[in-house]
């Protein structure tokens, strides 16, 4: 009957509505149910290449202000097929060096002494394995970068500023810092002056020897970030050898860092999270895009 039929399509009306407010408070309160990797700033299937990006003239946004240029031979070989030919690179597809090693026999030790932050080790990490070095003629990244250098266990020790002082942009060299696992954080290019993470062939967590064996990374490896929240500030991943802390790729309220967000140094100040204390201090990101970690330093 026509009444009846009204009444059923009010009442179906009336319940799409309470479904609707639902659905809207379950969005309020969860957040929307999105991919995270598509609400993220980079897209890292088309990295830009840092290649030329370097300069011993003054620190500029997008570049790595060196003290001395220098550039050589060594590294990659030739260009893997995770190059765009655009000028960008997928960090999606890059290669990776094959193995897990493990090193039981890592050590490392972090403590406050006064005005200066102590962090002495022997360089490899205790925290996850490595690749096996020199690569491999049967690893799949041998065809693009034939490492022929072994990790060795080195004795490091830097002696960093507790509590530096943010001042004028200052040039650095090939070490720019060092992990909170002990491991060395090596500048963004390789020998040549190229784009190092894009050329060279890393390990799973993105670390490989150089000539004396150092094992280093070259960007903050995801394996250091594991498990943290997409919602929230990044967690503190090293420090610069100013002794700013660098933390991982995420800002204030969780979203993902681009150069835009960051000075020529790769860094600014806000309130974080640091020797169990929240301060309000100058610090630096490692994220997806050139130039990583440091492209100056600022203590």
């Amino acid at each position: 009957m026509p009444g009846t039929d009204l009444r059923r399509k009010r009442r179906r009306e009336l319940l799409g509505a309470v479904a609707g407010i639902a659905t809207g408070l379950f969005m309020l309160a969860c957040g929307p149910a999105v991919n995270a990797s598509a609400s993220d700033g980079v897209d890292k299937t088309r990295l830009p290449v840092g290649d030329g990006q370097v300069t011993t003239a003054g620190p500029q946004r997008n570049y790595i202000y060196l003290c001395n240029q220098g550039g050589g031979g060594g590294g990659a070989s030739s260009q893997g097929p995770w190059f765009n030919g655009d000028g960008t690179w997928d960090a999606t597809e890059k290669a990776t060096v094959d193995g897990s090693v493990g090193w039981p026999s890592a050590t490392f030790e972090h403590t406050l002494s006064g005005d200066q932050r102590v962090l002495s080790g022997n360089g490899v990490p205790a925290d996850h394995t490595t690749g096996t070095f020199p690569v491999s003629p049967s690893d799949d990244a041998y065809m693009y970068d034939r490492n022929p250098n072994s990790i060795r266990a080195q004795s490091l020790r830097y002696e960093l500023a507790a509590d530096p002082v943010k001042g004028s942009p200052r040039c650095i060299g090939g070490e720019v810092g060092v992990a909170k696992n002990g491991v060395p954080i090596f500048n963004g290019l390789d020998a040549g002056n190229r784009d190092a993470a894009a050329w060279e062939a890393q390990d799973r967590c993105g670390g490989h020897p150089q000539v004396s064996g150092r094992y280093h990374y070259h960007s903050i490896p995801a394996c250091l970030n594991e498990g943290e929240s997409r919602r929230r500030h990044s967690r503190l991943v090293g420090y610069a050898l100013d002794g700013f802390p660098i933390y991982g790729p995420r800002g204030e309220d969780g979203e993902e860092l681009t150069n835009d967000d960051l000075d020529v140094c790769h860094g600014h100040s806000h309130r974080v999270k640091l020797d169990g204390e929240k301060v309000r201090t100058y610090h630096y990101h490692g994220t997806a895009e050139y130039p990583y970690t440091v492209g100056c330093l600022r203590g």
